[in-house]
């Protein structure tokens, strides 16, 4: 009886190892993504946020905009993050081989804890870094207060 030997393939990226790792990533990117960022060519900044004991600080890395094309407010308590990263529209005819900028418009909110001082905020937008500086009001101390029991 003679048998036909197939020799094993240790690497782990074949047969049902990768399909796992396929099926895996294929619902790894779908919870990843937004519905609407599925059909669309959105993008958002991305942004540190610092709370220190008298205020917030948050940094969103914004390259390639203008600041005029750049809006920045507080509503409700929510720091809003608008904006349009705009194309280049110099050469007529584009032959691209592979393209990872993003261009279009933005939106990105933050809730605000309570005790910001709007009115107090200040910003800056350096080298494609929008920085803003939120003062908070001095948290209110705990008031001790004896109880009486009758």
């Amino acid at each position: 009886m003679i048998t036909n030997l197939i020799k094993r393939n240790n690497n782990k990226d074949w047969g049902i190892e990768a399909f796992r790792k396929d099926v895996n990533s294929l619902f790894n990117d779908f919870f990843f993504y937004s519905p609407g960022s599925l059909f669309k060519n959105e993008w958002e900044p991305s942004i540190d946020m610092e709370e220190k004991k008298d205020s917030i600080h948050v940094k969103a890395e914004i390259p390639g905009i203008d600041e005029k094309d750049l809006d920045v407010r507080i509503e409700n308590n929510t720091l809003v993050l608008s904006g349009e990263k705009k194309e280049e529209t110099k050469e007529e005819k584009k032959n691209y081989i592979y393209t990872e900028r993003k261009f279009g418009s933005f939106y990105r909110s933050i809730n605000l804890p309570d005790g910001i001082k709007p009115d107090k905020i200040k910003a800056t937008f350096q080298k494609g870094v929008l920085s803003i500086d939120i003062p908070k009001d001095e948290p209110e101390k705990s008031k001790k207060v004896a109880i009486p029991i009758n």
